[in-house]
């Protein structure tokens, strides 16, 4: 037998390659390093920069103020707490900024709705538009027109096809998605013990921060754990997502009966396979996903199905963009892609994190229920 300790994942190598981090088997040690480092390239294999090393001095933004910009955030999707993040993070540092944002848009996962959404912000002449585009092909040619016309675009995670970071847009900033990959994976090794039969509830679609997030997830189970079998993938397309999820994880269970352990792309689909766990009673089934939302949040603190998750800074992300549209309008030059480490999340950390998150306390359904 291959001695773990031995044994190197594809996710471990990564962050060899790209940061000259050691590579870990023990699921402790590596949840530990990972909220050092950032294994994520960017989506056009850009090395990452700090957000740390994003800065505007006083007179820089004094000349940012006295330009009256404007800006539109037009989000992919804005039912879920990181999207609310975003937009919280973004207008805060938009409004220490001088400027005005005139428009918030929700693309409902649709591409078709956010290039409609595009072409009637264009009609009010932004200076600025912070954006994650739904699909990176089908709407490039509605930002390829706002680049021409002048617009500061700066895109949170995806970028569309064919656009050069310096060109056609300022910068992108992302969370580490890989990084929280490989730390929902550690997890769910750490909750059972490193042995049993798993499912995974994938992104359906070509979306690059999802598929690094899925890559990374299996690459780590895989490589890293040997006596972790997994016995079913089921892909989502949404928009419905909870649901979704719950269809394809009732499913997986009901045809692989000894699964131990479910992960999902993100904490809505989450939601869905924890109600497919109470309807199928496996009371014992271990959840890990991505994204710190308040309902897995408060499974979590129940001490439920969500043993733990690998957590992005959506409100320091947002203040960040934020940051590099100044950078647009001062002509001041810019790294090509931003990242914030990966943070992992057990109910321990709970609290602790959710700061960490969304710069504020916990909500209230969350405090209860850690009681």
């Amino acid at each position: 037998m291959i001695k773990r300790r031995n044994l190197f994942s594809c996710a471990a190598a990564l962050a060899i390659a790209l940061t000259g981090a050691p590579a870990f088997a023990d699921p402790a040690a590596a949840l530990a390093a990972l909220q050092e480092t950032v294994l994520s390239k960017g989506p056009n294999g850009e090395t990452p920069a700090a957000a740390s090393s994003i800065s505007l001095s006083e007179e820089e933004l004094q000349k940012i103020r006295s330009m009256n910009a404007t800006a539109a955030i037009v989000m992919h999707y804005g039912g879920n707490d990181w999207s609310q993040a975003q937009i919280s993070g973004l207008s805060t540092q938009f409004e220490k900024m001088g400027i005005k944002v005139i428009a918030v848009t929700d693309a409902g996962f649709k591409p078709e709705k956010q290039v409609a959404d595009l072409e009637t912000i264009m009609a009010q002449s932004p200076d600025i538009i912070v954006s994650i585009p739904t699909d990176p092909v089908a709407t490039a040619s509605a930002f390829k027109a706002a680049a021409e016309a002048g617009v500061q675009l700066v895109f949170m995670d995806n970028v569309p096809a064919g656009f050069t970071a310096g060109n056609e847009y300022v910068a992108s900033v992302s969370a580490d998605n890989y990084g929280n990959g490989v730390a929902a994976a550690h997890l769910m090794a750490k909750a059972l013990n490193e042995k049993g039969e798993i499912g995974i509830v994938f992104h359906a679609a070509d979306f690059f921060v999802t598929r690094q997030r899925y890559d990374a997830f299996k690459a780590t189970i895989e490589a890293d754990y040997p006596n972790i079998t997994i016995a079913a993938e089921q892909g989502i397309g949404g928009p419905d997502f909870s649901g979704d999820a719950d269809r394809a994880a009732s499913a997986m269970l009901t045809s692989n009966p000894g699964i131990d352990g479910i992960w999902a792309v993100w904490d809505v689909p989450a939601e869905g396979v924890i109600a497919a766990a109470r309807a199928n009673g496996r009371d014992n089934l271990v959840i890990t996903t991505i994204d710190l939302g308040e309902n897995v949040a408060i499974n979590m603190a129940q001490g439920g199905f969500v043993y733990g998750l690998g957590a992005q800074r959506p409100f320091d992300q947002g203040v960040t963009e934020a940051m590099l549209a100044g950078y647009g309008l001062l002509d001041k030059k810019a790294p090509a892609f931003v990242a914030l480490p990966a943070l992992p999340v057990t109910k321990e950390t709970l609290l602790d994190a959710w700061q960490q998150v969304y710069r504020a306390d916990a909500t209230e359904n969350i405090q209860n229920s850690m009681q």
